[in-house]
């Protein structure tokens, strides 16, 4: 487990380095896919639905629309949920990656609450 977390620390931070959202766009990390159904039954890729979680990685600056400032929403490391049909796909360093628009973030998941 501590070597999965250190794993992870290491790609936040080269991610954190290499690439860096325009304002008004945020870095998330997609969580992987069910490949499994709560009974068991394993799903085959046309079958599993895209998912709409994932970690923010980085936040891009405040936008600036008619004049107002939209912050950012969200802040680095936090798990996110997002629509299904948002962002652009990117592919860095063999991961899959979406560049969100802050409007297409539609909450945060709060851990043991």
């Amino acid at each position: 487990m501590l070597v999965f977390l250190i794993k992870e620390l290491v790609f936040l931070i080269k991610m954190a380095t290499k690439l860096k959202p325009l304002a008004g766009y945020v870095l998330v990390e997609p969580s992987q896919k069910e490949e499994k159904t709560p009974s068991g039954i394993l799903l085959p890729d046309t079958a599993e639905e895209k998912p709409q979680e994932g970690k923010v990685l980085a936040c891009g600056d405040d936008a600036v629309e008619e004049g107002k400032t939209i912050k950012c929403p969200v802040k680095v490391g936090e798990k996110i949920v997002y629509k299904k049909w948002g962002g652009n796909e990117i592919k860095v360093d063999g991961k899959e990656l979406l560049l969100l628009k802050f409007e297409d973030l539609m909450a945060i998941v709060q851990q043991g609450k």
